[in-house]
């Protein structure tokens, strides 16, 4: 489109510069500028969304060259509208600053074109008027592309706030539909242990006082289960075996940092004393932050060591992993990991904070307190 307008204008810019009738007279100069002119002021219009600066900048030489040599300043449209775009682009695709710019070249410029141009010299009000419209029919298109300019980069902000906004809305939604699962399995796994122990204990005390109590238990234990199934089992996608299975917990993190090691990335784990029966749900949440750590580790952090540790301070699960790697790249995204760990250690009550270490690398710390948990 930019190529066929600009062939248009040349031939019609051409025909008036060769012409020595009509409007071709508003073209003043030797032969072999008014001959060029329409090539230096209109080509250069091709590439004006790619390098609208440079673009403009080279309209307005062509104008002063064409003003300074003749003594004589064009006028006419096919003048102005080679003008009128180049200042439009700028402003409309230039980042801010080079729009600025364009704006301050465009007024020195004009300032060359005017003093140049013999009818404002001659100072007549028509001249005066016609030399003032001009200058303002340019400025007015500069501003016209500026507004334009702006209202492309908030839509562009909205559509980036949306698409984040939407990012972060799936990645709890995903750790929350995670951690139902994972709560399913475990109070899956424990109603049918109470389940099978009650059963248990009722056929080998038929009879006895205490049968009618174990029956109850039983019967309340499954109907728990069923409504447990009932209302959490949809979000599994796994066998009826795997959802009664016990999750992953501390006890598990040997084998996870074998794993990890045998990805390529070399772990050292410390696991403090004092860890040993925690609830479920806090082993459980402890694995999967440590797991998706190590993840973005091996993904972000390159040829790096990591180093995990796992305590309990203050009546809370304390958890640090931290590599020495050259972690993310300037705007590299971490995913959405990070949003799903934190969700998991704020469903508990704790916090968790991930940043780039003192000393380089990536340090990711986690809080989960042991209060209101149940084993």
């Amino acid at each position: 489109m930019d190529v066929a307008a600009g062939l248009v204008l040349i031939v019609t810019f051409e025909s008036l510069a060769w012409s020595h009738f009509g409007p071709g007279e508003h073209i003043a100069g030797p032969q072999w500028l008014t001959a060029t002119l329409p090539l230096l002021m209109i080509v250069p219009l091709w590439w004006r969304r790619r390098c609208p600066l440079a673009t403009w900048l080279l309209v307005l030489t062509g104008l002063v060259i064409q003003s300074v040599t003749s003594r004589n300043s064009a006028e006419g449209l096919e003048i102005l509208i080679p003008l009128a775009i180049g200042s439009y682009s700028v402003a409309a695709y230039g980042v801010r600053r080079n729009a600025v710019v364009g704006l301050f070249a465009l007024l020195a410029g004009y300032s060359v074109f005017a003093l140049e141009d013999r009818s404002f010299r001659s100072g007549t009000a028509d001249a005066l008027w016609a030399t003032a419209f001009f200058g303002l029919a340019m400025v007015a298109a500069w501003l016209i592309g500026s507004f334009a300019s702006s209202r492309r980069e908030a839509a562009e902000a909205a559509a980036n706030a949306r698409q984040t906004e939407e990012l972060a809305r799936e990645a709890v939604n995903a750790e929350r539909s995670r951690v139902a699962r994972d709560l399913h399995d475990i109070v899956s796994h424990n109603l049918s242990v109470v389940v099978l122990q009650a059963a248990g204990a009722r056929a080998s005390s038929q009879g006895q006082p205490a049968d009618g109590a174990l029956e109850k238990i039983e019967r309340s234990a499954r109907e728990a289960l069923i409504e447990m199934r009932q209302l959490l089992g949809v979000l599994r996608t796994d066998d009826h075996a795997r959802m009664l299975s016990p999750q992953p917990g501390l006890g598990d993190l040997d084998a996870l940092i074998e794993r990890v090691r045998q990805a390529g990335l070399p772990v050292d784990l410390t696991v403090e004393d004092g860890l040993a029966g925690l609830p479920a749900v806090i082993g459980l949440s402890a694995y999967r932050i440590v797991q998706e750590a190590l993840t973005n580790t091996l993904k972000h952090a390159g040829s790096a060591r990591a180093r995990v540790r796992v305590g309990r301070d203050n009546g809370a699960v304390m958890i640090e992993v931290t590599d020495d790697g050259c972690g993310p790249m300037p705007g590299q995204e971490l995913g959405q990991g990070l949003v799903g760990m934190r969700e998991r250690a704020v469903l508990l009550g704790g916090d968790l904070s991930a940043e780039v270490g003192e000393e380089g690398g990536f340090v990711v710390k986690a809080m989960l307190p042991l209060a209101g948990t149940t084993t």
